[in-house]
């Protein structure tokens, strides 16, 4: 039985090993790490060590605990020191051979009486488990790095997995101050399955010319709320990395076109422009580099024209009011619009200005979508020809902001990513991968997103993000942008 009082073993004292030693022992277990050689042990002692002292000076533990912190940590090479333990949870190389080989070994030193766990992110937990004599009491637990930080822990049941030893371990995660969720066992489980298109899409609109990558990187910070845009991003985590994980997934879903990997970031990873650990990736990181800049447009003034507003333009209502910005009402205009200079001005509906242009027969320049009204300090904008651009601008100086002028495609930036990251989500809802608010959960306390993309299609309104992606669909010609059966689904029952 998982509980508080089991000694519980990890094996590999590496970075990933060594967080998760400290979080068992964080929360009063024994601990026993298992590693190959001394060095490593030696590695994995100092990590625990830093990370009791960084606890003691933000007043997390006392001396003393800090003390009984370390103690409760025990390092040895002999696998039959792990004998009494009762929960063995694996963090070696991404191998399957070398894990099988360790399961079998730990079989052996506990007598089968332990439930052991694999905190792999790209292996199946049931192909693990094909050769152990317990599957049942065989999981994946994966943490995510650095574990005493990061609160996600995903649960992953293989075919054979005790449901009722897993509601175990995610309650015992739980106690250990995580955010426990349970995950069915496919590939990407549902962080690495339900992010592809945040890396995906932002270098779909880099390979497409939409704006340069500190723009992009930008845009995603500042309209939507993200920690880091895909291009620093992908230079933090390494760029073999990033794209070793975008191929797995991808040959993993028998090429399943939502999760196409980037020829661009492939090239960077081919030619050793890894990101921040070679010194260059997208961006340079070597002494006295320029820091990356968004490119801003040319200040226009603000025009003396009064902006007209019509029907159901809430969010370009609550951008005018944010900077005190008059306007006049108008239910003449098409809904969801203002007009500025003869121009029709809105927000990114999927479809292009062109393809707006050529319908209503009137000049078009569309806003990406922005979180907030007051926090955003720009905009993004696309235009259907240089007078929308110039009227759109003149627009983002009224409401105070500046702007970075986008290439003219369906769902500009921001907004076709969060649409595809509500996509995938709603495919792994379909899937059985997990409950909608446990996909949430997931990428809020995993990879840090600002929302979770359920919560967010839904406060969008299901119907809206469907009409979306069916008009990016249309226009690009790409299967990969059709709406999810579930969200289609939701959209019904709206």
């Amino acid at each position: 039985m998982l509980n508080e009082t089991i000694i519980v073993g990890v094996c590999g004292a590496g970075a990933m090993g060594a967080g998760i030693a400290q979080v068992a022992a964080q929360a009063g277990h024994r601990v026993v790490v298992l590693d190959q050689n001394d060095e490593a042990l030696g590695r994995g002692r100092a990590v625990v060590a830093k990370g009791a002292e960084a606890l003691l000076k933000r007043g997390k533990i006392s001396e003393d605990e800090a003390k009984a912190l370390n103690a409760r940590v025990e390092w040895t090479t002999d696998v039959a020191a792990l004998g009494d333990c009762g929960l063995i949870i694996e963090a070696i190389i991404e191998r399957a051979d070398a894990k099988q080989g360790l399961f079998a070994k730990l079989e052996e030193a506990t007598g089968g009486r332990a439930v052991l766990a694999t905190n792999t992110s790209s292996l199946s937990v049931t192909s693990l488990a094909a050769s152990l004599k317990r599957p049942k009491a065989f999981m994946g637990l994966h943490f995510f790095n650095p574990a005493p930080v990061m609160k996600l822990v995903e649960v992953v049941c293989g075919m054979e997995t005790d449901q009722a030893l897993a509601d175990e371990a995610l309650k015992l995660m739980e106690g250990w101050g995580k955010v426990a969720v349970k995950a069915r066992d496919v590939p990407g489980f549902i962080v690495n399955r339900v992010a592809r298109p945040y890396y995906g899409e932002g270098w779909r609109a880099f390979e497409e010319g939409a704006a340069d990558p500190a723009s992009l990187d930008f845009l995603y910070r500042d309209l939507a709320g993200f920690r880091m845009g895909p291009f620093e991003l992908g230079d933090l985590i390494g760029h073999d990395i990033n794209t070793a994980a975008a191929k797995s997934v991808y040959d993993s879903y028998f090429g399943r076109t939502r999760f196409v990997p980037s020829l661009a970031q492939g090239q960077l990873a081919a030619a050793g422009m890894l990101g921040r650990k070679t010194g260059k990736g997208v961006y340079d990181y070597s002494e006295g580099a320029s820091a990356p800049a968004p490119a801003f447009a040319d200040g226009v003034d603000k025009p003396s024209a009064t902006v007209r507003l019509s029907s159901g333009a809430e969010a370009l209502k609550a951008l005018l009011a944010a900077a005190g910005v008059p306007y006049a009402e108008d239910k003449a205009l098409p809904a969801g619009y203002a007009e500025l200079d003869g121009v029709l001005i809105g927000f990114t509906c999927g479809r292009t200005a062109s393809d707006l242009r050529a319908e209503f027969g009137k000049r078009f320049a569309l806003i990406d979508w922005v979180r907030d009204a007051k926090s955003a300090s720009a905009l993004g904008l696309a235009g259907c020809c240089n007078g929308a651009r110039k009227a759109g601008l003149a627009f983002a100086a009224l409401c105070g902001k500046r702007a970075i002028i986008l290439k003219d495609r369906p769902g500009l930036v921001v907004f076709r990513t969060l649409l595809q990251l509500a996509n995938c989500a709603g495919d792994a809802v379909r899937d059985l991968v997990a409950e909608a608010e446990s996909i949430d959960r997931a990428m809020i306390n995993g990879v840090n997103y600002p929302f979770g993309p359920m919560a967010w299609a839904k406060e969008f309104g299901f119907a809206r993000v469907v009409a979306a992606l069916d008009a990016i669909a249309d226009e690009t010609g790409e299967a990969l942008y059709r709406p999810s059966e579930a969200l289609r689904a939701l959209a019904r029952n709206e």
